[in-house]
Protein backbone atom coordinates (compact mmCIF):
# COMPACT_ATOMS: atom_id res chain seq x y z
CA UNK A 1 0.00 0.00 0.00
CA UNK A 2 1.50 2.98 -1.10
CA UNK A 3 1.70 6.29 1.37
CA UNK A 4 -1.13 7.92 -0.21
CA UNK A 5 -3.29 5.40 -0.23
CA UNK A 6 -2.64 5.05 3.66
CA UNK A 7 -3.31 8.70 4.01
CA UNK A 8 -7.35 8.20 2.36
CA UNK A 9 -8.39 5.35 3.34
CA UNK A 10 -10.74 5.23 6.07
CA UNK A 11 -9.53 3.08 9.22
CA UNK A 12 -11.68 -0.03 9.79
CA UNK A 13 -13.50 -0.31 12.93
CA UNK A 14 -11.48 -0.87 16.39
CA UNK A 15 -12.06 -3.93 18.89
CA UNK A 16 -14.56 -2.71 21.82
CA UNK A 17 -13.11 -2.81 25.69
CA UNK A 18 -16.65 -2.84 27.30
CA UNK A 19 -20.32 -2.51 27.20
CA UNK A 20 -19.85 0.98 25.94
CA UNK A 21 -17.95 0.78 23.16
CA UNK A 22 -19.51 -1.75 22.05
CA UNK A 23 -22.43 -0.78 22.00
CA UNK A 24 -21.40 2.35 19.80
CA UNK A 25 -19.18 0.24 17.75
CA UNK A 26 -22.50 -2.19 17.04
CA UNK A 27 -24.61 0.90 16.60
CA UNK A 28 -21.62 2.24 13.59
CA UNK A 29 -21.72 -1.04 11.96
CA UNK A 30 -25.77 -1.34 11.78
CA UNK A 31 -25.26 -4.39 14.47
CA UNK A 32 -27.83 -2.71 16.48
CA UNK A 33 -31.74 -1.47 17.29
CA UNK A 34 -32.11 1.32 20.01
CA UNK A 35 -28.57 2.65 21.16
CA UNK A 36 -28.49 1.25 24.72
CA UNK A 37 -25.64 1.84 27.28
CA UNK A 38 -25.53 2.51 30.64
CA UNK A 39 -23.16 5.44 31.39
CA UNK A 40 -23.33 6.35 35.18
CA UNK A 41 -21.18 3.48 36.14
CA UNK A 42 -18.18 3.58 34.14
CA UNK A 43 -15.10 5.01 34.70
CA UNK A 44 -14.76 8.26 33.42
CA UNK A 45 -11.05 7.57 32.57
CA UNK A 46 -11.62 4.07 31.58
CA UNK A 47 -10.83 2.10 28.30
CA UNK A 48 -13.92 1.63 27.60
CA UNK A 49 -15.74 4.91 27.84
CA UNK A 50 -12.57 6.86 26.07
CA UNK A 51 -12.79 4.60 22.84
CA UNK A 52 -16.30 4.90 22.75
CA UNK A 53 -16.08 9.10 23.23
CA UNK A 54 -13.26 8.48 20.31
CA UNK A 55 -15.06 6.39 17.94
CA UNK A 56 -17.93 8.82 18.24
CA UNK A 57 -15.58 11.66 17.35
CA UNK A 58 -13.70 9.80 14.98
CA UNK A 59 -16.82 9.97 12.46
CA UNK A 60 -15.81 14.07 12.39
CA UNK A 61 -12.78 13.15 11.18
CA UNK A 62 -11.91 10.29 8.86
CA UNK A 63 -14.92 8.06 9.71
CA UNK A 64 -14.73 4.49 9.05
CA UNK A 65 -14.89 1.54 6.67
CA UNK A 66 -18.33 0.39 5.64
CA UNK A 67 -19.72 2.78 7.92
CA UNK A 68 -21.53 5.13 6.57
CA UNK A 69 -20.49 9.23 6.43
CA UNK A 70 -24.46 10.04 8.11
CA UNK A 71 -23.53 8.82 11.04
CA UNK A 72 -21.77 11.26 11.89
CA UNK A 73 -24.78 13.32 12.69
CA UNK A 74 -27.18 9.99 13.93
CA UNK A 75 -29.22 11.09 16.80
CA UNK A 76 -28.83 8.17 19.19
CA UNK A 77 -25.64 8.31 19.00
CA UNK A 78 -25.20 11.88 19.16
CA UNK A 79 -27.43 11.40 22.96
CA UNK A 80 -25.13 9.23 23.85
CA UNK A 81 -21.98 11.14 23.06
CA UNK A 82 -23.17 13.52 25.32
CA UNK A 83 -24.11 11.51 28.35
CA UNK A 84 -20.46 10.06 27.59
CA UNK A 85 -19.38 14.22 27.27
CA UNK A 86 -20.68 14.74 31.00
CA UNK A 87 -19.15 11.92 32.40
CA UNK A 88 -15.39 12.88 31.46
CA UNK A 89 -16.17 16.37 31.96
CA UNK A 90 -17.52 16.29 35.02
CA UNK A 91 -14.58 14.11 36.72
CA UNK A 92 -11.98 16.64 35.14
CA UNK A 93 -13.58 19.82 36.63
CA UNK A 94 -14.06 17.45 39.88
CA UNK A 95 -9.76 16.27 39.86
CA UNK A 96 -8.06 19.90 38.99
CA UNK A 97 -7.64 22.90 41.05
CA UNK A 98 -9.07 25.16 39.05
CA UNK A 99 -9.26 28.75 39.32
CA UNK A 100 -8.38 32.07 36.98
CA UNK A 101 -4.65 33.22 36.84
CA UNK A 102 -4.10 33.03 33.54
CA UNK A 103 -0.73 34.11 34.14
CA UNK A 104 0.60 31.82 37.22
CA UNK A 105 -1.03 28.43 35.07
CA UNK A 106 1.09 29.93 31.71
CA UNK A 107 4.39 30.73 33.52
CA UNK A 108 4.07 27.40 35.14
CA UNK A 109 3.94 25.85 31.66
CA UNK A 110 7.12 27.82 31.02
CA UNK A 111 9.53 26.38 33.82
CA UNK A 112 10.87 22.75 34.20
CA UNK A 113 11.23 20.98 37.09
CA UNK A 114 14.74 19.69 37.59
CA UNK A 115 14.79 15.63 37.79
CA UNK A 116 11.45 15.92 36.29
CA UNK A 117 10.15 12.00 35.75
CA UNK A 118 8.55 11.75 32.10
CA UNK A 119 9.03 9.89 28.85
CA UNK A 120 11.33 11.84 27.01
CA UNK A 121 13.20 12.29 30.02
CA UNK A 122 13.05 8.27 29.93
CA UNK A 123 13.94 7.65 26.37
CA UNK A 124 16.83 10.05 26.32
CA UNK A 125 18.98 8.35 29.49
CA UNK A 126 17.73 4.82 29.53
CA UNK A 127 15.06 3.90 26.73
CA UNK A 128 15.31 1.22 23.89
CA UNK A 129 14.70 1.61 20.91
CA UNK A 130 11.43 -0.57 21.23
CA UNK A 131 10.26 1.61 23.83
CA UNK A 132 10.43 4.58 21.33
CA UNK A 133 8.27 2.80 18.79
CA UNK A 134 5.84 2.22 21.63
CA UNK A 135 5.85 5.83 22.13
CA UNK A 136 5.32 6.74 18.90
CA UNK A 137 2.64 4.16 18.22
CA UNK A 138 0.53 5.52 21.29
CA UNK A 139 0.88 9.30 19.82
CA UNK A 140 -0.10 8.12 16.60
CA UNK A 141 -3.98 8.37 18.07
CA UNK A 142 -3.50 12.60 17.64
CA UNK A 143 -0.03 12.86 15.55
CA UNK A 144 -1.96 11.00 12.57
CA UNK A 145 -4.59 14.12 12.41
CA UNK A 146 -1.94 16.57 14.35
CA UNK A 147 -3.71 20.09 14.76
CA UNK A 148 -7.17 18.62 13.50
CA UNK A 149 -8.66 18.95 16.44
CA UNK A 150 -7.86 22.48 17.45
CA UNK A 151 -8.74 23.58 13.65
CA UNK A 152 -12.24 23.17 15.11
CA UNK A 153 -12.12 26.03 17.33
CA UNK A 154 -11.12 28.35 14.62
CA UNK A 155 -14.64 29.06 13.84
CA UNK A 156 -15.58 29.83 17.31
CA UNK A 157 -13.15 32.76 17.66
CA UNK A 158 -12.59 36.06 16.48
CA UNK A 159 -10.39 39.43 15.96
CA UNK A 160 -6.56 38.64 16.99
CA UNK A 161 -7.27 35.73 18.74
CA UNK A 162 -8.57 34.19 15.57
CA UNK A 163 -6.00 35.40 13.34
CA UNK A 164 -3.16 34.17 15.87
CA UNK A 165 -4.44 30.51 15.88
CA UNK A 166 -4.96 30.22 12.44
CA UNK A 167 -0.94 31.66 11.89
CA UNK A 168 0.35 28.63 14.10
CA UNK A 169 -2.05 26.24 12.40
CA UNK A 170 -0.57 27.22 9.02
CA UNK A 171 2.70 26.45 10.20
CA UNK A 172 1.65 22.72 11.65
CA UNK A 173 0.30 22.17 8.31
CA UNK A 174 3.02 22.71 6.46
CA UNK A 175 2.80 26.58 5.47
CA UNK A 176 1.27 25.27 2.10
CA UNK A 177 3.43 22.41 1.94
CA UNK A 178 1.84 18.86 1.79
CA UNK A 179 4.93 17.01 2.44
CA UNK A 180 6.16 19.41 5.67
CA UNK A 181 2.59 18.86 7.45
CA UNK A 182 3.02 17.19 10.47
CA UNK A 183 1.08 14.52 10.48
CA UNK A 184 3.06 13.63 7.25
CA UNK A 185 6.16 14.12 8.94
CA UNK A 186 4.84 11.58 11.75
CA UNK A 187 3.78 9.34 9.40
CA UNK A 188 7.54 9.32 7.96
CA UNK A 189 8.83 8.50 11.11
CA UNK A 190 6.66 6.04 11.55
CA UNK A 191 7.34 3.97 8.32
CA UNK A 192 11.39 4.59 9.08
CA UNK A 193 10.95 3.06 12.90
CA UNK A 194 9.13 0.03 11.02
CA UNK A 195 5.51 0.79 11.97
CA UNK A 196 2.26 1.04 9.93
CA UNK A 197 1.59 4.93 9.06
CA UNK A 198 -2.02 4.54 7.76
CA UNK A 199 -4.20 6.37 9.99
CA UNK A 200 -6.02 4.12 12.74
CA UNK A 201 -4.32 1.07 12.40
CA UNK A 202 -2.84 0.79 15.77
CA UNK A 203 -5.86 2.12 17.58
CA UNK A 204 -6.62 -1.46 19.04
CA UNK A 205 -3.06 -1.22 20.55
CA UNK A 206 -3.34 1.88 22.07
CA UNK A 207 -4.02 3.26 25.54
CA UNK A 208 -6.99 4.51 27.34
CA UNK A 209 -5.47 7.07 28.66
CA UNK A 210 -4.09 8.84 25.70
CA UNK A 211 -7.46 8.33 23.81
CA UNK A 212 -8.34 10.49 26.79
CA UNK A 213 -5.96 13.11 25.57
CA UNK A 214 -7.45 13.62 21.90
CA UNK A 215 -11.01 13.07 23.26
CA UNK A 216 -10.16 16.69 25.27
CA UNK A 217 -9.01 18.36 22.20
CA UNK A 218 -12.17 17.01 20.40
CA UNK A 219 -14.72 18.11 22.44
CA UNK A 220 -13.08 21.55 23.73
CA UNK A 221 -13.11 21.73 19.50
CA UNK A 222 -16.85 21.06 18.89
CA UNK A 223 -18.48 22.49 21.69
CA UNK A 224 -18.41 26.71 21.51
CA UNK A 225 -18.78 26.87 25.39
CA UNK A 226 -14.97 25.52 25.64
CA UNK A 227 -13.14 27.41 23.39
CA UNK A 228 -10.90 28.80 25.43
CA UNK A 229 -10.58 25.10 27.22
CA UNK A 230 -9.42 24.28 23.81
CA UNK A 231 -6.95 27.13 23.51
CA UNK A 232 -5.68 26.00 27.12
CA UNK A 233 -5.24 22.66 25.91
CA UNK A 234 -3.24 23.96 23.14
CA UNK A 235 -1.35 26.43 24.95
CA UNK A 236 -0.13 23.22 26.83
CA UNK A 237 1.16 21.51 23.73
CA UNK A 238 2.67 24.21 22.29
CA UNK A 239 4.43 25.76 25.33
CA UNK A 240 6.03 22.43 26.70
CA UNK A 241 6.67 20.93 23.58
CA UNK A 242 10.21 22.28 22.73
CA UNK A 243 12.24 20.87 25.50
CA UNK A 244 10.76 17.33 25.03
CA UNK A 245 11.54 17.14 21.27
CA UNK A 246 15.01 18.07 22.31
CA UNK A 247 15.51 15.27 24.49
CA UNK A 248 13.74 12.86 21.79
CA UNK A 249 16.08 14.52 19.38
CA UNK A 250 18.56 13.20 21.39
CA UNK A 251 17.25 9.93 22.18
CA UNK A 252 16.45 9.20 18.84
CA UNK A 253 20.03 10.10 18.01
CA UNK A 254 21.41 7.79 20.86
CA UNK A 255 19.11 4.69 19.54
CA UNK A 256 19.89 5.24 16.18
CA UNK A 257 16.16 5.61 15.10
CA UNK A 258 17.43 7.53 11.57
CA UNK A 259 16.71 10.78 10.00
CA UNK A 260 13.03 11.18 9.79
CA UNK A 261 12.64 10.42 13.38
CA UNK A 262 15.17 13.31 14.52
CA UNK A 263 13.46 15.35 11.86
CA UNK A 264 10.37 15.57 13.10
CA UNK A 265 11.05 16.45 16.94
CA UNK A 266 14.00 18.43 15.53
CA UNK A 267 10.77 20.24 13.83
CA UNK A 268 9.06 20.73 16.60
CA UNK A 269 11.96 22.35 18.37
CA UNK A 270 11.71 25.29 16.51
CA UNK A 271 8.49 25.52 15.44
CA UNK A 272 6.60 24.78 19.41
CA UNK A 273 9.40 27.91 20.23
CA UNK A 274 7.73 30.28 17.49
CA UNK A 275 4.74 29.19 18.34
CA UNK A 276 4.99 29.62 22.18
CA UNK A 277 5.19 32.86 21.37
CA UNK A 278 2.23 33.52 18.99
CA UNK A 279 -0.01 31.72 21.43
CA UNK A 280 0.86 33.90 24.42
CA UNK A 281 0.76 37.14 22.50
CA UNK A 282 -1.46 36.81 20.13
CA UNK A 283 -3.92 34.37 21.22
CA UNK A 284 -4.39 34.49 25.12
CA UNK A 285 -3.94 37.59 25.43
CA UNK A 286 -6.03 39.00 22.66
CA UNK A 287 -8.84 36.72 23.72
CA UNK A 288 -8.86 37.41 27.37
CA UNK A 289 -8.75 41.22 26.54
CA UNK A 290 -12.06 40.96 24.52
CA UNK A 291 -13.45 38.34 26.57
CA UNK A 292 -12.42 38.07 30.52
CA UNK A 293 -14.67 35.82 31.81
CA UNK A 294 -13.37 32.72 29.56
CA UNK A 295 -10.30 32.75 31.98
CA UNK A 296 -11.68 29.68 33.99
CA UNK A 297 -12.35 27.81 31.58
CA UNK A 298 -8.75 28.23 29.99
CA UNK A 299 -7.19 27.47 32.73
CA UNK A 300 -9.47 24.38 33.03
CA UNK A 301 -8.23 23.81 29.58
CA UNK A 302 -4.31 23.90 31.05
CA UNK A 303 -4.88 21.74 34.03
CA UNK A 304 -7.15 18.98 32.37
CA UNK A 305 -4.44 18.67 29.46
CA UNK A 306 -1.84 18.24 32.13
CA UNK A 307 -3.94 15.79 34.37
CA UNK A 308 -4.62 13.46 31.44
CA UNK A 309 -0.86 14.12 29.95
CA UNK A 310 0.09 12.94 33.48
CA UNK A 311 -1.70 9.70 33.66
CA UNK A 312 -0.49 8.71 30.11
CA UNK A 313 3.35 9.31 31.21
CA UNK A 314 2.44 7.68 34.70
CA UNK A 315 0.99 4.57 33.02
CA UNK A 316 3.87 4.15 30.32
CA UNK A 317 6.42 4.86 32.63
CA UNK A 318 5.03 2.10 35.39
CA UNK A 319 4.66 -0.33 32.74
CA UNK A 320 8.36 0.05 31.03
CA UNK A 321 9.41 -0.17 34.77
CA UNK A 322 7.61 -3.36 35.41
CA UNK A 323 9.19 -4.82 32.22
CA UNK A 324 6.39 -4.99 29.96
CA UNK A 325 5.05 -3.19 27.04
CA UNK A 326 2.70 -0.40 27.54
CA UNK A 327 0.54 -1.07 24.51
CA UNK A 328 -2.48 -3.20 24.25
Amino acid sequence: MTATETRVRAPRLPSDRGPLSRAVIDHCAGRSGPLLADVSVADPYGDDLQLALYVCYELHYRGFADVPDAMEWDLDLLALRLELEATFLGALRRDVAGGADVEAEVAALLTETVGARGISHHLLREGTKEQFREYVTHRSAYHLKEADPQLLVVARMSGRAKAGIVTVEHDEYGAGRADEMHSELFADMMRELGLSSAYGDHLDRVSGSVLAEVNLMSVCGLRRELRAAAVGQFAVIELTSSPGSARLVRAAQRLGCGPATEYFYAEHVEADAVHEQILRREVIGPMLADEPHLAEDLVFGVQASQLLGGRFADEVLDAWAAGRSSLR
